[in-house]
């Protein structure tokens, strides 16, 4: 009996052990399948658009949208026919082709390396740039959306580290003033694209309900941040179509200004790095000058809490023009924020900085001719009080200022 039940518990074993490979054999063969479908998913070409928040609209046959094999590919400098010389009908998909070919990076490091392909892309992009400001330069959303594409391309980009940051010294220490600026060694390609994306933005055959698929909020946004550019001359292109930005685009306003007030709360309390300060401060200066009267409550917190604290900055000798005008601005706009421009400069007043000291007092006095009779008597005490010390002041261009 002992046999027969060892041979039984043997039989009963073998059959759940041979269930047990059928399962596993199944599993293998549904992972599989599985792995095969995940792979025939991610193997399909996703279509390459720029990201507008909104829906796309009208569809395009094959060959005249970015979708086809020509935009899919990595770009190659090569020589196309000029946009003059084809047909109306066929200008659209060539243009696509220059632009997408233009989305190209060539190497600045040695002026040896790809001197033809260089020499390609300054006269395409140059090409670009007349087409756009032409009068056959009509440009439809297709080709719009190919252009943002290859400025975002190559505009778009980590910049290089600080100065210190590459010489190891201590940001306290350096005088923004004295240190060589950093130029971009591909300027000559990088001002082109400016140049075609400011032509852009002025253009009259561009709608902005068109063109708000393209400069969204984000593009707006990668656009501000380049304003840490040590390159001044990218700085000016940028004030220039940031600025053209914000006459053309009425829904981006709230937008850009809140952005700009959230880029001097990050220099003051986070990175103290003043590089683009000035640009900005420069562009919302246009900007208030514009502000209708009564002045709406957001522009006089935005007043006191992000400009007049720039005046505690080390390195505010490099804005401090553009930001006395901004706050003269708001004076001349309400003459009841002079007592608190006033108060405002009073408590930032530097206390051992002389040459900052003078700065205050120039500001002061452009603040005091735009005042009123009625507000300068609310403060005429703490500031009297303070010009008594700078009269007392040790240093002879505190003391002598004007007078």
């Amino acid at each position: 009996m002992f046999n027969k039940i060892i041979k039984l518990g043997q039989k009963k074993f073998n059959k759940s052990d041979q269930h047990h490979q059928d399962n596993n054999n199944n599993n293998n063969n549904n992972t599989s399948t599985n792995t095969v479908v995940r792979g025939s998913r991610t193997t399909t070409p996703a279509p390459s658009s720029v990201s507008t928040g909104e829906s796309q609209t009208t569809a395009q046959s094959p060959s005249q949208t970015p979708n086809h094999p020509m935009f899919t590919r990595t770009p190659i400098l090569e020589v196309l026919p000029l946009l003059k010389d084809v047909s109306s009908s066929d200008r659209p998909l060539l243009f696509m082709k220059k632009a997408h070919m233009c989305s190209c990076h060539c190497d600045f490091s040695d002026t040896l390396i790809m001197p033809r392909e260089k020499e390609i892309k300054r006269q395409t992009l140059l090409e670009l740039v007349d087409f756009l400001h032409s009068s056959s330069g009509k440009v439809n959303e297709t080709m719009q959306s190919e252009l943002i594409r290859m400025v975002s391309a190559n505009i778009f980009r980590c910049l290089p580290p600080a100065h210190h940051e590459n010489t190891g010294a201590p940001p306290e220490g350096n005088d923004p003033e004295e240190e060589e600026p950093y130029l971009e060694p591909w300027w000559p390609h990088l001002q082109l694209v400016y140049e075609l994306l400011l032509r852009y933005v002025v253009s009259s055959e561009i709608e902005p309900k068109t063109a708000k698929k393209f400069i969204n909020h984000t593009f707006v946004s990668r656009l501000l941040d380049l304003f840490d550019s040590e390159d001044p001359r990218e700085r000016e292109y940028l004030k220039t179509v940031l600025h053209r930005i914000y006459g053309k685009f009425i829904f981006h306003r709230p937008f850009i200004r809140c952005s700009i007030y959230n880029i001097f709360y990050k220099f003051l309390y986070e990175t103290e790095r003043c590089i683009g300060i000035g640009e900005l401060l420069e562009i919302l200066g246009s900007v208030i000058n514009g502000f209708t009267v009564p002045m709406r409550e957001e522009h006089r917190l935005y007043l006191v809490k992000a400009i007049l604290p720039l005046h505690k900055s080390k390195g505010i000798s490099i804005y401090h023009q553009q930001l006395a005008y901004c706050v003269t601005q708001f004076v001349e706009k309400d003459y009841k924020l002079a007592d608190t421009v006033i108060r405002g400069l009073l408590k930032f007043w530097p206390l051992t900085n002389c040459q900052k000291e003078v700065l205050f007092l120039g500001e002061l006095e452009e603040v005091l001719d735009a005042t009123e009779p009625s507000e300068f008597q609310q403060c005429v005490v703490p500031l009297f009080t303070q010009i008594g010390k700078c009269l007392n002041s040790a240093h002879f261009q505190v003391r002598y200022f004007k007078t």
